[in-house]
């Protein structure tokens, strides 16, 4: 039984959650043995403090300096003084990330994030003894720190972002075009009617989700409390999170309108929720639009954090499967234009149907097995 480690980073919750997708796509399997390491588990308090909790703050306080960074990381040689320190922080900071890979002795690794990515590269450029190296790109576009040397092969999203890939590789790789690994109950067909029951909403009105995040950082409360003033007849799903400020917001706006607002905290049936909606307004991050994608839930894109989730609602726009609200105003105008133009959102639907990859954490397996047997 082939050992497949999955390395993940938490800053943000997406590439967890992509990992996550990952294990349960290879339980289902039931023929491979998988363990997943978020890597900032392993590391010193203070580099998590400032590779976790410093990126929202700094998306959230100052996105253009973050926009900033973004960019100059994509543009940033990997030999500039910048680059070089840069890793040589995380070296020193990651260090029981190499005894456990060792330990766990895989036959194959899987990243989620390109810092175990890069710590793993450099190793194998340094003539360490390791198992091949794939990277499981978690967005819709591809940033430069994904693009590492002496990998065995990439995961990705798109067919554009596997040409930029190849673009900017000297040498070939295992390119495969898999999607964005979701969990697998997002494959499974889910009954709109029973879905709603076990909410408590009405099946027949149409109905909004707000998915803000569990950071909040997109303001939710406020929108929600915007989108009542809509007078049409709809009701809204509003989705906290683990964020309990935000839960305890949305219930208030529940009380006093109790048959429009029902308020929900963390859930881990996400695709029964999705089941029972008719546009999602979220943020365009990689997971949570790959998600609405095998749903076929059209999306109201809100408050992109400059950089990666940018890039996202440009390729959904593009595609067709979603609008941007680049404020609350123009938010209530898509939300009135799609109420009142329910062609147009099926038409939505039908590009989320045409864009979809359920069994993307299926896929990205069978890759990846079928690599490793093509070197024996």
């Amino acid at each position: 039984m082939p050992r497949i480690l999955v390395l993940s980073v938490s800053a943000g919750a997406g590439h967890v959650r992509a990992a996550d997708a990952l294990v349960a796509a290879g339980a289902a399997r039931g023929d491979i043995e998988m363990r997943h390491v978020d890597v900032l588990d392993v590391v010193p308090a203070s580099f998590r403090a400032i590779y976790a909790e410093f990126y929202l703050r700094l998306v959230e306080h100052a996105p253009q300096l973050w926009s900033w960074l973004y960019d100059k990381a994509d543009r940033t040689p990997r030999d500039a003084w910048f680059s070089r320190a840069r890793r040589a922080i995380e070296r020193v900071n990651t260090r029981r990330l190499r005894e456990l890979v060792d330990a766990f002795a895989p036959d194959a690794i899987i990243c989620t994030h390109f810092l175990p990515a890069e710590l793993l590269s450099r190793r194998i450029a340094r003539g360490s003894a390791l198992p091949p190296v794939f990277v499981q790109v978690t967005d819709f576009d591809l940033h430069r720190l994904w693009v590492q040397p002496g990998l065995a092969g990439y995961l990705l999203a798109s067919d554009e972002v596997a040409f930029r890939l190849r673009a900017l590789l000297p040498e070939q790789h295992a390119v495969a075009v898999t999607g964005i690994p979701i969990m697998p109950a997002f494959a499974r067909a889910q009954d709109r009617a029973h879905c709603a029951r076990e909410l408590g909403i009405d099946p027949a009105r149409r109905t909004l989700l707000v998915m803000t995040g569990g950071a909040g950082i997109a303001g939710g409360a406020a929108m929600v409390e915007r989108l009542l003033a809509v007078e049409d007849d709809f009701q809204i799903v509003a989705l906290a999170g683990r964020n309990e400020t935000l839960l305890e917001h949305y219930r208030a706006l529940a009380r006093q309108a109790p048959a429009r607002v029902f308020a929900l905290g963390f859930t881990t049936n996400v695709e029964r929720v999705m089941a029972c909606a008719d546009i999602a307004v979220t943020k365009p991050g990689g997971l949570s639009t790959s998600e609405c994608l095998a749903m076929a839930l059209p999306m109201l894109l809100i408050a992109p954090i400059p950089g990666q989730e940018e890039r996202n609602a440009s390729h959904l726009l593009e595609q067709g499967a979603a609008w941007l609200a680049l404020d609350p105003t123009a938010l209530e105008y898509r939300v009135r234009r799609l109420l009142a133009e329910p062609a147009h959102v099926e038409t939505m639907r039908e590009r989320c149907i045409a864009l979809r990859r359920p069994h993307a954490a299926r896929d990205a397996l069978a890759h990846v097995l079928d690599t490793m047997a093509a070197q024996v």
